[in-house]
């Protein structure tokens, strides 16, 4: 029985699949998106939101402890500084999973995980539907009174 046993192991020992998952995750930080088999998406989905939740509070003690976890001090600098400032509203969900398909080589199911605030489509079709408002009639009634204005004056 698998009572309680929820960590995918991906084939790897532990040692192994702690430090792929934090390549990845520096990866993840310093490019915003990366592509990669699914269930590696889906393992590294929970591993790196932790960490980017303890980024919000920027103290030396989570600066600590996501450093063992992620072991690059570029890494660590850039979530701290930039992702956590842009994701600091956000209660929580910072990565989107993206099914691209198989793989040609072995048929393996890939994915894209990305950040969500970083996602330029998604995130100005949703600024734009906020800020533009569009009018039922054309934009020539405005055009046509200034002349007749001018008319009227002479």
């Amino acid at each position: 029985m698998r009572h309680g046993k929820k960590v995918n192991h991906l084939g790897r020992k532990t040692a192994h699949r702690k430090s792929m998952l934090a390549n990845m995750g520096c990866s993840l930080i310093e490019h915003k998106r990366i592509n990669t088999t699914v269930a590696k998406a889906k393992a590294l989905k929970g591993f790196i939101e932790p960490l980017i939740t303890k980024a919000k509070d920027d103290t030396t003690h989570n600066r600590r402890i996501v450093f063992s976890r992620l072991r690059q001090k570029e890494a660590v600098t850039e979530l701290f500084r930039d992702v956590a400032a842009k994701i600091g509203d956000r209660p929580g969900g910072y990565t989107r999973i993206i099914k691209l398909g198989n793989r040609l080589g072995d048929n393996a199911d890939m994915a894209m995980i990305e950040l969500v605030d970083y996602n330029e489509i998604y995130n100005a079709d949703k600024k734009a539907k906020k800020t533009t408002r569009r009018s039922r009639r054309g934009g020539s009634s405005t055009t046509v009174t200034p002349p007749v204005a001018s008319n009227e004056e002479e």
